[in-house]
């Protein structure tokens, strides 16, 4: 057809098009319209009211020293994992691998449930090893430490990626001639390992903070309860009390947050500006340390953190699960299944979210991946600015926190459709369009990176031979980048299925998602029904992730984050 594809070009005139009025729907109209609302707050003098306000500045005060030390200890935990399963000849590094990432996929409320469950002196965990704190002692959780430490838990497998990224780019032979020249492995790590590593360490510590910034589950079970509030948790009480102002005060929060987050980005790039970190030479991470004896210390060590961060929370939710109610200790007395029967077969509300949040995740992946095998093909053909651009802009939502982006299309769908007269807000039409926004970065990374492993001359010679556009992704291009397309799948499901953040406030009766119910049934009080719910959730990440461990050696590196 004339003008079907661009001269030059394999791609059809349509594509280009097609992703960006996609790419302005899905990134550009959301911000868009909140920058407007707080514009608009500002004008009317609204944001004189919400900046007077104490409890914004308390909780950004929590917000920030809670994002800061969390942050610490993610660095603490992350770097020592990153730096010993990379570098050093460690056994057993694939199952040290996977078990640390498994915190990451874990809901931040699940994770929270679980260490409340295992602390403090109502613990049924505690209780039945008899090692329970007396009566009436304070739950350590439910402060700032309590907070910035499972903060740290949930977020060190980001430092870990980060910098391990960064270790398997050293320079091997670098390495070996500091060897043969009679430094110490000390000294060859302190010299030039550690400096090496400094672009993963502050990346990591970026990526960290900006997710501590953001995190909504960890600071509504902890937090709350103790009268702490960030500032994820202050929009989510301001919308429960809802007000004429409350979405001028809640755009305004919004960018208080994405600011916080920005600064934290910003704080990265000037840690990095005016340094060059480039390396010349074989690289790889090959260039290990032997660890001699030292291994009989470091990998207990290892695993004993692994038994704090997820055995003992797991065993403690089945514990409490496992109870008639919070506080009872569990014996074979006490031991029933009534919590799982509760969920599974009584609650209406547990079956419901279970419906909602596979179909929402199972559409989320599905229908992303349609569009993300498109963009993938169109930013891999075209290497101009444009397309730089709208890769940008795909990362964007991904980047920010989630109650941002969860205000933003709020602000957008909070009015019918114009011309359409079709009103989103209260369906879960509006969760699922914000999943598209949110996760488009996460279903597009997997299909790049398939794409630059294609070899240009098969489509071309198919082209050439009068195949059209759609013959050729049907023939050649799709069964080439099929696993990569899998695990894109898999791994947006694996994020949507388990999310709160951004349905916490986009639910509304009848669209609660897992994450929601879970919340709702801990804060009405059942912590039993909660923590059953929470083990199935985990048991169904384990599940996603060893099909993910399944299909790892057909995919391109760097797609299974836990894989060596």
């Amino acid at each position: 057809m004339p003008g079907y594809v661009r001269a030059g070009n394999s791609q059809p005139a349509w594509l280009f098009p097609f992703i960006v009025i996609t790419v302005l729907i899905l990134s550009v109209l959301p911000l868009a319209r909140l920058a407007i609302a707080g514009i608009a707050a500002f004008a009317s003098g609204g944001v004189s009211d919400v900046l007077a306000d104490p409890a914004l500045w308390q909780a950004t005060y929590y917000t920030v020293v809670t994002s800061v030390l969390g942050t610490i200890v993610s660095l603490l935990i992350g770097c020592l994992f990153a730096f010993l399963l990379t570098l050093t000849d460690i056994p057993g590094k694939g199952l040290l691998s996977f078990f640390f990432v498994l915190p990451m996929m874990i809901p931040p409320q699940v994770t929270a449930l679980a260490w409340v469950q295992m602390s403090g002196p109502s613990s049924p965990l505690l209780k039945a090893l008899a090692i329970a704190p007396p009566l009436g002692s304070p739950q350590p959780l439910y402060s700032v430490g309590g907070i910035a430490l499972l903060y740290g838990v949930q977020h060190a497998p980001l430092v870990y990626l980060a910098l391990r990224a960064g270790l398997m780019t050293l320079p091997r032979d670098g390495v070996e001639a500091a060897r043969l020249s009679g430094a110490s492995s000390f000294r060859v790590f302190r010299d030039i390992i550690l400096p090496l590593s400094l672009p993963g360490i502050i990346a990591g510590a970026a990526i960290s903070f900006v997710s501590c910034t953001g995190n909504f589950g960890i600071p509504a079970i902890l937090g709350i309860p103790a009268s702490i509030f960030t500032l994820p948790t202050l929009i989510f009480t301001k919308f429960s009390a809802f007000t004429s102002r409350t979405f001028g005060d809640v755009a305004v929060l919004s960018a208080i947050i994405a600011m916080i987050s920005v600064a934290g980005l910003m704080i990265q790039d000037r840690a990095l500006r005016g340094r060059d970190y480039r390396v010349i030479g074989l690289s790889g991470a090959s260039a290990a340390f032997e660890l001699g004896a030292g291994r009989f210390a470091f990998t207990p060590l290892l695993w004993a953190i692994l038994f704090f961060m997820l055995a003992a929370p797991f065993f403690a939710l089945v514990a409490g699960a496992l109870v008639p109610a919070y506080g009872v200790p569990l014996t074979f007395k006490t031991m029933s299944l009534h919590a799982f029967e509760e969920i599974l077969f009584r609650q209406a509300v547990t079956r419901t979210a279970f419906v909602n949040s596979i179909s929402l995740a199972g559409a989320t992946a599905l229908c992303l991946l349609v569009v993300t095998v498109l963009a993938a093909y169109m930013l891999t053909r075209r290497k101009d600015a444009a397309s730089r651009l709208i890769a940008s802009l795909i990362e964007i939502p991904y980047s920010l926190p989630g109650i941002v982006m969860a205000v933003a299309f709020i602000l957008v769908f909070a009015a019918p459709i114009p011309f359409l007269h079709i009103s989103l807000y209260g369906t879960i039409w509006i969760i699922l369009i914000a999943y598209f926004s949110s996760f488009f970065a996460v279903s597009l990374k997997p299909v790049v990176s398939a794409f630059h492993q294609l070899d240009p001359a098969l489509e071309e010679a198919a082209r050439l031979s009068g195949a059209g556009f759609f013959r050729r992704l049907a023939d050649i291009i799709v069964p080439l980048i099929a696993p990569a397309a899998g695990a894109s799948v898999i791994l947006v499901f694996l994020i949507a299925c388990n999310e709160l953040t951004i349905s916490a406030l986009l639910w509304s009766a009848g669209t609660q998602t897992l994450g929601v119910a879970i919340y709702n049934l801990d804060d009405s009080g059942g912590s039993d029904l909660a923590s059953a719910l929470s083990v199935l959730v985990v048991l169904m990440v384990v599940a996603m992730m060893l099909l993910l461990e399944l299909l790892a050696k057909h995919l391109p590196k760097g797609v299974v984050p836990w894989r060596n």
